[in-house]
């Protein structure tokens, strides 16, 4: 019995950067997973990083850890949130670890004395990973990242023009997604700059299927029809990739659009209508809130939203199983010099991060939620800052601090684990992705889960300090959740207190609209609570 081939969806971008090639891609395969497919994502990234581990969340967003431990780039958390799906090391291929891989060969002698060129051997490198990342799926859905026009992007979109001359002509759809911009001065949509793209992309040879008309509103039959004669593809490939309120809306317009129909028809593939109806549900509980909440996040990379980006997720899916909209304020925590600010939030996070700006800010935050009786949400570092602000001013730990902070601390309550200690290269040496965790019954945290047994997903050097477990227990400091040999503390919190819980690992990569994650869920309920005057 012949299987039968799988498919590939190309998606690209032009005119601009941030115009939501990742959250298409996601759409797309959220669409394909409701009429009954096996769908697999990944990401081509231009940079030469071998991956985001080492870069700047300000310059380019978070990084997102998969189960497997890959540091990845943050469309690989829209795609888990969109599908059934779990990313991992061969969803992300950045051209560094290409350039690598291929240099490596060279070294070893694997090309016997061949002279080595972007083409062949860079092309040829970058289908091999497309190939293993498509491996027991149906359809991968393959995003380029940067704009067609990218220097670093060529051999990428070279590998993609040749893609589908290999496996054949129906196995392989391009979809480009540019802006049409809508300029008031003249009333108009503007498709010149989606044409010049379609034109530069059409140069390199990939003639696009679909394409995605970035815009802020509905595109008039009569503009898709110009749209259609210019770029040299049909009326019903013409789709209008509009603004949304909510994110999630996004499968549901892009479906009314006949996005899906028309991806299925190009490749050959016959399926039923999609069921939608959990998206449907999805939407609702975001249009039909029945209050709201505001939780304050003080973190040191609130210039860039996307820094937090799953975090924000996962709190909005707080909000969704809570029926609750969630209105996220950020705060600086390298300029918050009165906590008193926070007042009137509803509930308290702080958020991950590195280094020690911003961390004295951070741990006021902490003392302002604990003395005050906020629900507080710790993740990663602000489950350290936690356990420092509680050493200082509840066990009586004059100086507490990280050895990450202070190296000279005379109570190092947080410090680096011994397999840290020499570690000269910083890229994915840390205490990275899924690890066990046992739960205490009895806790907020075991409340929460409803179950001992967890696993949850890390991205962090440093760790609670063994030697000031039983200072810091005996001062009231539960240790709700540790590795199951105890050695690792993975969640404190407080006893007496309304919801104060923090975790050494990150919940929120493991969120989803549809099954929120459980402290999400109980930190939002506490928040509401706490609004309600009932904390």
């Amino acid at each position: 019995m012949t299987s039968r081939p799988k498919k590939f969806i190309f998606v690209t971008g032009g005119v601009l950067s941030g115009l939501g090639k990742g959250l298409s891609a996601a759409a797309i395969g959220s669409l394909l997973e409701a009429r009954g497919l096996r769908v697999t994502f990944l990401k081509l990234d231009p940079y030469l990083n071998v991956d985001p581990g080492t870069m700047n969340p300000v310059q380019h967003g978070e990084v997102y850890v998969t189960d497997d431990g890959a540091e990845t780039d943050l469309d690989l958390g829209h795609y888990e949130r969109y599908s059934r799906g779990t990313m991992g090391q061969v969803n992300n291929v950045t051209a560094g670890r290409v350039y690598n891989e291929v240099i490596n060969k060279e070294r070893r002698g694997d090309y016997l004395g061949g002279t080595v060129q972007v083409i062949p051997h860079i092309t040829d490198e970058i289908k091999r990973r497309i190939h293993l990342a498509a491996d027991g799926a149906d359809i991968l859905i393959c995003e380029v990242g940067g704009t067609v026009g990218d220097i670093e992007a060529l051999p990428f979109l070279e590998a993609v023009r040749q893609f589908r001359a290999e496996v054949g002509r129906d196995n392989v759809c391009y979809v480009h997604l540019a802006l049409v911009p809508f300029i008031p001065s003249v009333g108009e949509l503007k498709t010149k700059p989606l044409q010049h793209s379609v034109k530069e992309l059409q140069a390199l040879g990939i003639a696009p299927d679909v394409l995605l008309c970035r815009t802020d509103r509905d595109i008039p039959r009569a503009v898709k029809k110009k749209i259609a004669l210019f770029c040299n593809v049909d009326d019903a490939a013409v789709i209008s990739a509009r603004d949304v309120a909510h994110i999630y809306e996004l499968p549901l317009v892009f479906h009314d659009e006949g996005l899906d129909e028309k991806i299925t028809r190009v490749l050959g593939i016959w399926t039923g209508e999609p069921r939608l109806d959990d998206w449907a549900r999805v939407v609702a509980a975001l249009k039909n809130p029945l209050g709201t909440v505001h939780i304050a996040m003080v973190g040191k990379y609130v210039d860039l939203s996307d820094s937090y980006k799953s975090l924000n997720e996962a709190l909005h899916h707080g909000g969704i199983a809570n029926q609750t909209q969630v209105e996220i304020e950020y705060f600086d925590s390298e300029k918050l010099d009165d906590p008193a600010v926070l007042s009137h939030c509803h509930g308290i996070l702080v958020p991950h991060g590195f280094g020690a700006r911003g961390v004295e800010g951070k741990i006021s935050a902490v003392k302002y939620a604990r003395e005050n009786r906020i629900p507080y949400f710790g993740v990663c570092y602000g489950m350290q800052m936690a356990v420092i602000e509680f050493a200082r001013n509840v066990a009586g730990l004059v100086g507490a601090n990280s050895t990450e902070v202070d190296p000279d601390t005379p109570h190092p309550v947080i410090c680096l684990m011994e397999s840290q200690e020499e570690v000269d290269e910083k890229g994915g040496t840390m205490r990275l992705g899924a690890w066990p965790c046992e739960l205490k019954e009895g806790t907020a945290a075991h409340a929460a889960y409803q179950q001992i047994e967890i696993s949850e997903r890390h991205r962090h050097r440093d760790e609670f300090n063994p030697e000031y477990k039983e200072r810091l227990e005996a001062a009231g400091l539960v240790l709700s959740g540790t590795s199951p040999d105890g050695r690792l503390v993975e969640v404190v919190e407080l006893a007496d207190h309304p919801w104060f819980v923090a975790s050494q690992y990150h919940p929120e990569f493991k969120s989803t609209p549809f099954e929120p994650h459980p402290l999400f869920t109980a930190f939002i309920a506490a928040a509401i609570k706490h609004e309600a005057g009932e904390a």
